[in-house]
């Protein structure tokens, strides 16, 4: 009997030894769990503030020339001179190359030298005239002598005004023979040389390109035509205009709205200007445009990240006073470099998280480690 007491003695030390370790280890680890579920949960956050906000759209685009020209001769010639040199800034007016005038100088002399003639002949012509009339009244000459003499004057003085024509023509052929600048800007490269042949509105002489101000094309999608054409019948439509890769911005001005959309691509053709004063932006240069289609005034900002997507939409996580937090369903209006204005849903001045979301329940509390006021 001694003997079996003395097992049981163990086994009930044993399985007491036991319940006590499974009855503490589970209600420590409860303890800790529960401590770790009502602990703050780190975050990020910003404060919403009231500003302005463009309505913007990032396009691609072209510098176009506001003027250009490819210079031709309206004569038929041999090029004399150059007198302009590649990239050269020419004005109105100025003279670019000369052509042999010698064969336009020599029409000119010929012209002038045909009307003296014609002028002696019409003189004479009309001394007869006046000869004959004498004599019809005396009655030596008959009516028909004296118009048909009156004719051949006439003939005469139509030459004459035919002589004076042919040196108009001449003396315009002969300007021609000097090619000047139709209006102020950049010259390209030089096309022909000193002794070049060249016909009649055929060669091309050289490339004018008047680049102040500048243009500058691109294309708009067609969903925001109706969106353009609103903000241009209120006023003034801007838009910024920068090289790629670049961080200067030039303020342009829309000023050409095509008349069709091109059905291949579902753009339109939009054009925009800009001052260009330092040229420092050039034709045929791809550019970046900023579009702004309209400015939001007093617009609720935040940056980006705050904005989420939940099941029901796009949400905040706006937090209240006693760090608790509220999700909060909300529209947003506008994104632009990484802010968003909110259209409705928040206030001004209420923070809202920015970093941390995946950690957070309803319930949740609540510390903020960074508080960025943008």
């Amino acid at each position: 009997m001694r003997n079996l007491i003395k097992p049981f003695i163990v086994l009930l030390i044993l399985a007491s030894a036991i319940y006590l370790y499974l009855y503490t280890g589970s209600s420590h680890s409860t303890y800790k769990t529960s401590g770790k579920n009502n602990a703050p949960v780190p975050i990020l956050a910003a404060k919403a503030v009231a500003q302005d906000m463009p309505v913007a759209l990032d396009l691609v685009g072209r510098g176009e020339a506001y003027e250009s020209v490819s210079l031709k001769s309206r004569v038929d010639g041999q090029v004399k001179d150059v007198l302009f040199k590649e990239g050269q800034h020419v004005h109105t007016g100025d003279i670019l190359l000369h052509l042999d005038p010698a064969d336009f100088d020599a029409r000119l002399k010929q012209a002038e030298a045909d009307r003296t003639k014609d002028m002696a002949l019409l003189k004479q012509a009309q001394a007869e005239v006046v000869r004959y009339q004498a004599l019809k009244q005396q009655g030596f000459v008959s009516d028909e002598k004296v118009n048909d003499l009156i004719a051949a004057a006439g003939a005469a003085e139509a030459t004459v005004s035919a002589d004076n024509a042919n040196i108009d023509l001449a003396r315009l052929q002969l300007s021609y023979a000097t090619i000047r600048a139709p209006f102020s800007g950049i010259i390209g490269a030089r096309l022909v040389f000193p002794g070049t042949a060249i016909k009649t509105n055929d060669t091309v002489l050289a490339v004018l390109n008047r680049v102040h101000p500048l243009l500058v094309s691109f294309a708009l999608p067609e969903e925001h035509l109706a969106e353009l054409r609103e903000e241009l019948s209120r006023g003034t439509v801007k838009a910024m205009v920068g090289v790629p890769g670049g961080n200067d911005r030039y303020p342009a001005v829309v000023n050409f709205i095509d008349n069709a959309v091109d059905p291949m691509t579902g753009t339109l053709l939009v054009k925009a200007q800009l001052d260009n004063t330092d040229e420092q932006l050039s034709a045929g240069q791809y550019l970046r445009v900023t579009l702004i289609l309209k400015m939001l005034k007093n617009a609720i900002v935040v940056p980006s990240q705050a904005v989420q997507q939940g099941p029901n939409g796009t949400v905040i996580y706006v937090v209240n006073a006693d760090n608790s937090i509220t999700i909060r369903k909300v529209d947003v209006a506008a994104s632009r470099d990484g802010m968003s204005a909110i259209g409705s849903g928040l206030n001004s001045g209420e923070m809202v998280v920015t970093d941390g979301h995946l950690r957070l329940t309803p319930k949740s509390k609540v510390k903020i480690n960074t508080a960025v006021t943008k």
